[in-house]
């Protein structure tokens, strides 16, 4: 009997409290498979969220449908202020969808026993490459190859050849400076919150739990602005640059 107890033992594994054939180890251990599962888990969330607070639509909004009207009409009126009524509407859709996916991966992170997908290079990096391909994208669509390229050059010919190299460093720092902040704010985040639980695993720490809520809001307002900001700078750069 223990030798066949000794046999299953190196034929299985533990994994989230569950028992899987050792054959899926190397999968279910990989770090960017976990992240992935709570991408998935995230985006499930939000499609839930969402539903409920569309299913029954009321003239006078009250629980969730009136969080998230609350949170749509603040995002529209803020970026408004920063990037005009047409920017802010047209790529809302965009803006607002990073907004929650970004939040959502940042407050799931606070919940003891869960990791934010965030605190994952892997996923910050796809988005800020989303949204460097993008904006491109959508500064050729609206002004055309060479005038969009053009801009690059600066204001007067003969400056093109110190210019050039400095826009195009400029925009490729943009997927650093997107990926790294958010990954770096809430790995650091997620550490805290360890050191924390260790010190007072006992006594729910309110103070920094309220903390990195905060911050789980504040990163992904940051993210979606700068969405708003790279888009607005691709399709209505002034024809006099």
């Amino acid at each position: 009997m223990e030798e066949v107890k000794a046999d299953i033992g190196d034929r299985v594994f533990t994994f989230a409290g569950l028992v899987y054939p050792h054959s899926l180890e190397g999968i279910l251990s990989h770090h960017d498979f976990v992240v992935g599962i709570y991408t998935l888990l995230i985006t499930l969330l939000i499609l839930l969220f969402a539903r409920i607070a569309t299913s029954k639509m009321q003239l006078v909004p009250n629980g969730i449908q009136n969080i998230y009207e609350a949170l749509l009409r603040g995002i529209v009126d803020f970026s408004r202020d920063i990037v005009g009524e047409e920017v802010a509407r047209k790529y809302f859709p965009l803006a607002a969808t990073i907004g929650f996916m970004v939040l959502f991966a940042n407050l799931i992170g606070i919940i003891p026993g869960f990791e934010s997908p965030s605190s994952s290079l892997s996923f910050t990096l796809v988005l800020a490459l989303v949204v460097f391909f993008y904006y491109h994208f959508e500064g050729i669509k609206s002004q055309g190859v060479v005038n969009y390229f053009k801009h690059f050059a600066g204001p007067v010919w003969w400056l093109a050849p110190l210019m050039l190299p400095v826009e195009i460093i400029s925009h490729f720092s943009r997927i650093i400076s997107l990926s790294f902040r958010l990954f770096g704010n809430i790995k650091g985040d997620d550490m805290f919150l360890l050191i924390m639980l260790m010190l007072a695993p006992w006594v729910v720490p309110v103070i920094p739990f309220a903390i990195l809520t905060f911050m789980a809001f504040l990163q992904a307002f940051v993210f979606m602005i700068l969405t708003y900001v790279y888009l607005h700078g691709a399709v209505m750069v002034d024809s006099d640059h």
